[in-house]
């Protein structure tokens, strides 16, 4: 019989504010872009107290959860298929940082830059608006770095793989249009897909960006405000 005794209920401390609208386009790990964004406390953990110490430290762990996937349908499935391998090749779920996990949980650092009025100010971070944090931890060089790991299929950092176009008169402000050719360079396109014709949107900084791949240049076919 399984014992379910160790089974805990958690509630999220705060929430993550950023530009992404929904989880189409994020960068798929921490730390791949310059993308600034705020944790917000929940009244209950908004407590000054709970703080302190925190802005002796450069980076921090985030948990989090995976609030904007479906419900899965049937039981978990053990594998999975890595955009990083070209979405065509199975892998273990617990060899992957997919996110379709036995406990939706996500985990990622993120470098804190300030401390403002009881929120944290944070870049880097892989993260939808509105994302429910579980609980945050300080990250410490001699117990979380290890430089010389061996990391599987993912040893090396995701490069820039496009070349990004904005043309003018969308109405981009200077400071959106850079955070954009950082974001899209890295290529947010499902790893199947490669079709020239299609055209992509996503939700960033309340508008929605629509572009199109062809070869290696990315170009931003429109910029529509959301109401």
């Amino acid at each position: 019989m399984e014992n379910t005794s160790h089974s805990i209920q958690i509630e999220p401390v705060a929430h993550y504010r950023g530009p992404f609208g929904s989880k189409f386009g994020i960068p798929r790990q921490s730390g791949l872009t310059d993308i600034e964004g705020r944790i917000v406390f929940t009244d209950k953990y908004r407590v000054r107290e709970a703080l302190r110490g925190l802005e002796g430290f450069s980076r921090i762990w985030l948990i989090w959860g995976f609030s904007a996937n479906k419900p899965a349908k049937g039981e978990w499935q053990p594998t999975v298929r890595p955009p990083r391998l070209g979405g065509n090749v199975s892998m273990g779920v617990f060899a992957t940082r997919s996110p379709f996990r036995p406990n939706p949980l996500g985990l990622s650092c993120v470098e804190l830059v300030g401390v403002d009025d009881l929120e944290l100010i944070v870049r880097g971070a892989d993260l939808a608006d509105g994302t429910p944090i579980y609980d945050i931890k300080p990250y410490i060089t001699y117990a979380d770095s290890f430089p010389d790991a061996v990391c599987g299929f993912a040893q090396d950092a995701p490069r820039p793989v496009l070349k990004v176009v904005i043309p003018e008169g969308l109405g981009i402000s200077s400071r959106t249009k850079k955070a954009l050719e950082e974001v899209l360079a890295l290529d947010p396109r499902p790893a199947y897909q490669e079709s020239p014709e299609k055209e992509y949107a996503m939700t960033f900084e309340g508008a929605d960006v629509v572009f199109r791949v062809e070869g290696d240049t990315l170009t931003v076919t429109d910029y529509r405000a959301l109401d």
